[in-house]
């Protein structure tokens, strides 16, 4: 099981988000986190991250670091990668 960690930065776009949004995430980051290579995708452009999780129209981007999750930023799908 790998322990998720959240940047200043990801914490700012988390308390943007809805509470049912991040009810969501949550659930799926916990889920993630068992098996997080099994749901990542690497991403072509590693300038934010290097993977990416997909919950419905947002995404979590992320680095792994031993066993950590480093969320590095959470977002929509539209503007995420901008």
């Amino acid at each position: 099981m790998y322990r998720v960690i959240f940047t200043q930065r990801a914490l700012k776009d988390w308390k943007n988000l809805d509470k049912e949004t991040q009810d969501r995430i949550a659930m799926k980051l916990k889920e993630f986190a068992k098996e997080p290579f099994r749901y990542a995708r690497k991403l072509i452009h590693p300038k934010i991250g290097t993977y990416r999780f997909r919950i419905g129209d947002y995404r979590v981007i992320f680095d792994i670091d031993d066993d950590n999750i480093v969320i590095l930023r959470i977002g929509h799908r539209k503007s995420i990668y901008k």
